[in-house]
């Protein structure tokens, strides 16, 4: 068995990974099993290097906010801020302060340095500015479509001004507030101000929709992209705080859902301007439906790539990440018994793996799912090997 994997497992680069699929896709997604480890974060840097300098990619979109990622754009693009300043402001999730995603940085500004514009590297977050304490409050996201269309359409057309959007949305910290994420009756998400909030947002949305012949006459593409940008996010971050003022038994299955719904509505947006590496856990950019255990029991929703999956069909790609030890985190080395540890036998420290041809490989005798010892790894689960488009395999993942 294992000479019938060394023969389909091969050294990782953007070449190898791409031989794996039909066609260049717009959309290359890569996950991994766990977030935080900078060795993931380095494998991923260097596989954008490749992309962006052997197959034409030139955006990377990142699992973080995608409202803060427009500092990390303009920095790496134009040179705007200090790269502590980015690093601090530019990321969700606390990615600022891993030294791969600097690195990440420094190398798209050098590279962009005297580039004309059409030929840079761009940097994306596709999640919605959402953490784990709770979402972010809507203001910034609804002012700035506001004030987009007040300055390209007859101010008769708006439905509103921004002094009644600054008044319905109150102070940030009553949208914020982390206790709403444990009970919803401290969201302001079904208060009569958020729901006039939703409608608002709705119209703002349909004028920038109904005005698109002229907003792209008057509009540099950038500022385009921005603005239907800022509309997704509103929409979907006051929806978001809708749910989460939910008292029914499906409130986190919802929520969950919402996150990666936001996640592929801002995936598809990008993909115009494919093509784009992706790079975030697994379990968002997975074909088949995610599941974690929280404190209101397990919970099941369809991930982003799902989604983006089934509207963009073979324009989608999507490259699991799976491991062999973490051993910092408890992680030791797998069972030989699990696909991991039949993976591990290898020799190599890394490798890309064709799972269509190790599907075959293993025929009816898969490997039992591997069970982590730590909650914040997700071992690959080989039942699902035929729902994605190439596995990358690390051995041991090093501390630091």
């Amino acid at each position: 068995m294992i000479a019938d994997i060394e023969d389909i497992a091969h050294a990782v680069d953007a070449s190898a990974v791409m031989r794996l699929l039909p066609a260049r896709p717009r959309l290359l997604a890569l996950g991994e099993p766990t977030h935080g480890e900078d060795t993931l974060l380095r494998l991923r840097n260097e596989l954008f290097r490749q992309l962006v300098e052997q197959e034409g990619y030139r955006t990377i979109a990142i699992e973080s906010d995608c409202m803060r990622a427009l500092v990390v754009d303009g920095h790496v693009t134009t040179g705007t801020g200090t790269l502590d300043h980015v690093m601090e402001h530019g990321f969700g999730h606390g990615w600022g302060a891993f030294a791969a995603n600097r690195d990440l940085v420094r190398w798209m500004r050098a590279y962009n340095d005297g580039r004309p514009a059409s030929d840079q590297a761009r940097f994306a977050g596709f999640d919605g500015p959402l953490e784990l304490t709770g979402a972010a409050s809507p203001r910034q996201a609804l002012t700035a479509l506001h004030d987009y269309l007040a300055e390209r359409v007859d101010a008769g057309l708006l439905p509103c001004t921004a002094g009644t959007l600054d008044r319905l949305l109150g102070a940030d910290d009553r949208w914020t507030d982390p206790a709403a994420m444990t009970d919803p009756a401290r969201s302001v998400g079904r208060s009569p101000e958020a729901g006039e909030l939703r409608l608002l947002a709705d119209d703002l949305v349909a004028l920038l929709d109904a005005q698109t012949p002229h907003l792209r006459a008057v509009s540099a593409e950038e500022e385009w992209d921005r603005a239907r940008m800022y509309g997704r996010t509103a929409t979907g971050l006051l929806r978001y705080h809708r749910w989460t003022a939910d008292t029914s038994p499906a409130r986190m299955t919802r929520l969950c859902a919402l996150r990666d719904l936001m996640m592929a509505r801002n995936l598809c947006a990008l993909a115009e301007r494919g093509p784009v590496f992706v790079h975030a856990h697994n379990s968002h950019l997975q074909r088949e439906k995610s599941s974690m255990r929280m404190w209101q029991g397990a919970v099941e929703w369809w991930s982003a790539g799902a989604l983006v999956s089934a509207r963009l069909g073979d324009a989608y790609a999507f490259v699991a990440t799976a491991l062999g030890t973490i051993r910092h985190r408890g992680v030791d080395t797998p069972a030989p018994d699990t696909l991991e540890g039949l993976l591990y036998a290898l020799p190599e420290d890394r490798c890309v793996v064709d799972t269509a041809r190790l599907a075959t490989a293993l025929g009816d005798g898969r490997p039992v799912r591997r069970v982590s010892p730590w909650f914040g790894y997700a071992p690959f689960d080989p039942a699902h090997l035929s729902d994605s488009d190439g596995l990358v395999f690390v051995r041991d993942v090093a501390q630091g």
